[in-house]
C-alpha cells in the first residue's frame, strides 16, 4: 500500500491517549497503531452506529450495543435475498437503526465484509471435522 507522509502536531494529552491505546492493543509501532486508530475513527464517523471490537488478533466492525459483528448481520441479510423484513424478523432484539448501520457499513466497505463472509463460508462442519479432528465430540 502506498503512503503519503504528513507532519502533524498533536496535543500532549492526545499523544498520551493514542500511545496508551496503541499499547493496550499490543502494537509496537506508533505510526501503524495511529493509522489504525484513524481508520477506525473515519469509518465510525462515516457510518454512525458502528464500533470496532477486538477479536483474537484483529479489530472488527460491529453494531453498537448489539453484540453482533457487521458480517453476521450481512450474512443473514444475504441469506434472506437481501429482504429487509426478513432481516428485521431475524434480529427482533436489534433496532432497525442498528440494522441499517450494518447494511450502510457493508455498502461503504463491501470488500472488507465480503472477505470475512468468504472466510466464514470456508469453515463448513465437514471441513472442520476433516481439518480439525480434535474438535469432534464423542458420545457419552
Amino acid at each position: 500500500m502506498s503512503s503519503i507522509q504528513h507532519s502533524l502536531r498533536i496535543p500532549e494529552k492526545l499523544d498520551r491517549e493514542i500511545s496508551r491505546e496503541i499499547e493496550f492493543r499490543g502494537e509496537r509501532d506508533w505510526s501503524k497503531g495511529a493509522i489504525s486508530l484513524m481508520e477506525e475513527a473515519v469509518r465510525s464517523s462515516r457510518v454512525p452506529g458502528i464500533v470496532f471490537v477486538q477479536r483474537r488478533n484483529e479489530r472488527r466492525p460491529a453494531v453498537a450495543f448489539s453484540g453482533l459483528e457487521v458480517w453476521e448481520v450481512i450474512a443473514t441479510w444475504k441469506e434472506s435475498g437481501e429482504n429487509w423484513g426478513e432481516l428485521i424478523k431475524a434480529y427482533p432484539e436489534v433496532s432497525e437503526n442498528q440494522l441499517r448501520a450494518a447494511v450502510a457499513y457493508y455498502r461503504a466497505y463491501p470488500e472488507e465484509i465480503d472477505e470475512r463472509l468468504a472466510r466464514e463460508a470456508y469453515w463448513t462442519p465437514e471441513r472442520v471435522a476433516e481439518e480439525m479432528p480434535f474438535t469432534r465430540r464423542t458420545g457419552g
